[in-house]
């Protein structure tokens, strides 16, 4: 089945937020020689015009260094934006980065929007337009536009936000230099299973085997805690469980799925898996983490 138009202002507000993304300037600014606006220094908060839409951004900006990458992190369940980019700090501060947390509120995004990508509504797929995923490359348009230079960027999600990133990465071409997918409840497998678990229903039979190999080719770590193996938030629909009995199980199955159809057909692979021993299901934890610097390496 191929992608089907969507009607509303959601979906033009999303369509909008990948074109449009501007951010007033605010005297909090740090400043350009020339006397433009930067990103401030330390935690900052922006809100964003989206086509009329508000949407909040957190920052961190690290005092180490003079011109960062772009760390794009994204909360879980919680839309606990801020906490996040809190979480990120330790590595804004070791990786020289930028970290810039937007929130995805539940209203706007509930959750076939922001897990599903926006994907999949009522086993309808969406025009690619409106897909959730262009919101992201709006976001790394507007802080390029205010540092006036084309940083690289990397995409951290945990939870909630790695599977995002997971419909993001299979759906959604960016140039990202790393896709950091932190313990998510389902994955997008490399196999022609139903959107947005699988490929299924998205492209045609032509396009199809082009674009799980474009996936397969991604720098893309998945990043597991290894005690990542209660029920808490998770989701257990159908689909999910069929990717295993945990989050920790389910990653490393997706992993390996990956791993071995790009063996079977010869294609380039360049997924990482990174495990954390010790740790559950924390964001906090899995960012202060070594490995999280492993993971995030290009």
């Amino acid at each position: 089945m191929m992608p089907r138009s969507v009607c509303g202002s959601a979906a033009a507000a999303l369509l909008a937020a990948s074109l449009s993304i501007v951010a007033p300037a605010t005297s909090a600014n740090a400043r350009h020689a020339d006397g433009a606006s930067l990103i401030g220094a330390g935690a900052r908060q922006y809100k964003v015009t989206v086509s009329g839409v508000s949407m909040t951004m957190f920052t961190y900006r690290p005092s180490n260094c003079s011109k960062p990458d772009l760390l794009l992190v994204f909360h879980g369940l919680g839309h606990n934006a801020d906490g996040y980019r809190d979480h990120a700090r330790w590595l804004a501060d070791r990786l020289c980065m930028l970290v810039v947390a937007p929130l995805f509120d539940k209203e706007r995004f509930p959750g076939w929007r922001y897990q599903g990508g926006g994907i999949v509504d009522h086993g309808v797929v969406q025009s690619s337009n409106a897909w959730t995923g262009n919101v992201v490359l709006g976001i790394v348009d507007w802080v390029r536009r205010t540092e006036s230079r084309n940083l690289d960027y990397y995409l951290l999600g945990h939870s909630a936000g790695g599977q995002f990133l997971s419909r993001v990465a299979a759906f959604v071409p960016t140039g990202a230099k790393r896709i950091v997918i932190a313990n998510p409840s389902t994955y997008v497998f490399p196999n022609l299973t139903m959107a947005p678990y699988g490929f299924g229903g998205v492209y045609s039979a032509n396009d199809s085997a082009a674009e799980l190999r474009r996936y397969l080719a991604l720098p893309l770590t998945i990043f597991l805690g290894q005690e990542d193996t209660g029920d808490e938030e998770r989701n257990d629909s159908p689909p999910a469980v069929a990717q295993g009995e945990t989050r920790y199980d389910r990653g490393r199955n997706a992993y390996r799925a990956a791993r071995d159809l790009a063996r079977s057909r010869g294609w380039a692979f360049n997924w990482r898996l990174v495990e954390l021993p010790g740790v559950g299901h924390s964001a906090r934890k899995m960012f202060a983490s070594r490995q999280a610097a492993a993971a995030l390496r290009p």
